[in-house]
């Protein structure tokens, strides 16, 4: 299992926070940095910056939102930070959610599944430096009946097979992750309820033929994004964590469409979930952290004493992950660092090894 580094967005932390997590996971050998997008600081340009600070460590999107960017768009630009890196970028990609792609980028969240699929398609086109021609559902290329010519991208990225990810929470879109992608990021992955969310991935897999026979995720590459909170006191680590659990099982989607509160609901916290996004929709969002269930959060995060995490880092492993992404919750950047190398020391060598699948 090798590790990574989920370093989110400006406003959870500064730029500058970000560059240092990203420069001393270089040097301790982790291996990919992960930076996210929602309606503020882009991925793209951080991904740049820190990539032009390190030199070892993968860049990866977590995620290019799919109604941002036209598929070639998507493809110009994973080509340049592939080039630009030589050879470090992992492109991971997501529809976001209804509020953000219909309310920021003025996009229909309609048919997810059947947007993603054919922007992949598209995007794999375009990387391989085929001319582009594509007539779809979603997506037409070139338009028809206009000046409009099948065009190839100029340049092209430094590795052969740019390793493509998706975010995706549901059974279905799971199922399309494993049969169009190369590998999965996750968020609130619990060991413990992993087993069907794994076998979605493996069933699309192996509907596409993908993998060995007798291992349909070989080669695949699993990356839940973990909280980490280095702590003597389990229940105030698990506090700290409470109002980002809170924030996606509450707030992000409408009260009817919210993935994440729909995953917390198959996990077995139905009630609870329905509470948490009753107070954070009225805006009691101290009240709905404070409802977000220890359980769940014990469940999905990394917490406590370096004893404690390193006795309970195995489950990720035993349940298929191949690449651990933390997240380290602490209120100073020193704090944040320190978690970074407590966890460089608990997980084996093998971070330093090459992720692309």
């Amino acid at each position: 299992m090798r590790l990574a580094v989920n370093l989110g967005y400006m406003g959870l932390s500064t730029s500058q926070d970000m560059l240092t997590l990203a420069a001393e996971a270089d040097r301790l050998g982790y291996d990919s940095a992960w930076v996210a997008e929602a309606y503020g600081s882009d991925t793209v340009s951080f991904l740049a910056w820190i990539g032009a600070k390190t030199e070892h460590i993968g860049l990866g999107s977590a995620v290019m939102q799919i109604p941002a960017r036209t598929p070639a768009m998507t493809a110009m630009t994973a080509a340049t930070l592939d080039h630009l890196s030589a050879g470090r970028f992992r492109l991971g990609l997501g529809v976001s959610g209804p509020q953000v792609s219909e309310g920021w980028h003025g996009v229909r969240f309609a048919k997810p599944l059947a947007r993603t699929r054919e922007y992949v398609e598209i995007v794999r086109q375009a990387l391989a430096r085929q001319r582009v021609e594509y007539a779809g559902e979603h997506f037409t290329l070139p338009l028809p009946d206009g000046p409009g010519k099948a065009l190839k991208l100029t340049i092209a990225p430094t590795q052969e097979n740019l390793p493509i990810y998706l975010a995706a929470v549901g059974p279905k879109n799971l199922e399309l992750t494993g049969e169009i992608a190369d590998g999965w990021l996750a968020i609130f992955f619990s060991p413990e309820h992993s087993g069907d969310i794994v076998e979605s991935i493996a069933a699309g897999r192996r509907a596409a033929g993908k993998g060995a026979e007798d291992n349909p995720l070989d080669g695949f590459d699993i990356v839940p994004t973990v909280p980490v909170v280095i702590t003597d006191d389990v229940k105030a680590g698990a506090s700290a964590v409470a109002a980002y659990s809170a924030l996606y099982i509450g707030g992000m989607g409408s009260k009817e469409k919210n993935f994440y509160n729909q995953l917390a609901c198959r996990m077995g916290f139905e009630k609870e979930a329905a509470r948490v996004q009753e107070l954070f929709l009225a805006g009691q969002h101290r009240d709905a952290a404070e409802a977000v269930p220890f359980e769940f959060i014990d469940a999905t995060s990394l917490i406590g004493s370096p004893e404690r995490i390193g006795e309970r880092i195995g489950r990720y492993a035993d349940a298929g992950v191949t690449t651990l992404a933390v997240s380290p919750f602490a209120l100073t950047t020193e704090e944040r660092l320190e978690t970074l190398r407590v966890m460089s020391e608990l997980v084996p060598s093998t971070a330093q090894e090459s992720l692309a699948p």
